[in-house]
């Protein structure tokens, strides 16, 4: 079943099936509610949904509620995403749109991706291996390091670190990606932590202090300078 056949017969398969595959290799496991709230969806949404996947043979479920996917789900979702990935890099990288804007507008314009075109710009853009946020996509030489690197909230004080990810949870939370681009905290940027406390990240960089409340910095990934 090809991409185009599949929005024919469930419009928001595609959807869907990134979003568990995104949950699932954040979180190792995918519940109802969690996929609910991900969504911005009912539970009860979720549960239909899952049925029509399920005798589509995308998904499956176990006795204990989790979703997971099927092989030809995750072959659809992994393309879902790597279109995706692709067309923010085309916005922020070529078109220079809003590193904080690009996800909502990539998502708006996968759909209208042939497979041809989404080769082109992979090869056009030198073959990346994460979205503009960090995020790697499925099966990348860095997956593993970039879902296994610890949050801005685990770093000591004193520790110069580099930013490598805002989690893919993170770019849906409401003012994340607005406040890291006015600060400046994108993939590659290097900061030192000042002090952690449970309400805020403290850290410099080559401008002086930058206060990241806590809601935010969890979602932050980074490795070691």
């Amino acid at each position: 079943m090809t991409l185009q056949e599949l929005r024919n017969q469930f419009p928001a398969a595609p959807e869907y099936l990134t979003q568990i595959l995104l949950i699932e290799r954040d979180n190792g496991i995918v519940p109802n509610a969690r996929l609910a709230d991900r969504l911005e969806v009912s539970r009860p949404a979720v549960s239909q949904a899952v049925g029509r996947l399920k005798k589509l043979g995308l998904v499956d479920q176990d006795r204990y509620g989790a979703i997971g996917l099927t092989r030809e789900g995750r072959t659809v979702a992994e393309n879902v995403v790597r279109r995706h990935f692709l067309l923010e890099h085309l916005l922020v990288s070529v078109l220079d749109y809003p590193w904080d804007k690009s996800d909502a507008e990539a998502g708006t314009l996968q759909a209208a991706l042939s497979d041809e075109l989404t080769d082109y710009l992979s090869h056009r853009l030198g073959d990346p291996q994460t979205c503009p946020h960090g995020n790697p996509l499925p099966g990348s030489d860095i997956e593993k390091k970039y879902l296994d690197a610890l949050s801005l909230t685990e770093a000591e004080s004193g520790r110069k670190v580099k930013i490598i990810r805002i989690t893919e949870e993170g770019e849906l939370t409401d003012g994340m990606l607005s406040f890291c681009q006015q600060k400046g905290l994108a993939p590659g940027k290097i900061v030192e932590i000042i002090a952690q406390n449970p309400d805020e990240t403290q850290c410099k960089d080559e401008n002086g202090k930058i206060t990241i409340p806590a809601i935010f910095s969890t979602f932050i990934r980074w490795e070691s300078v």
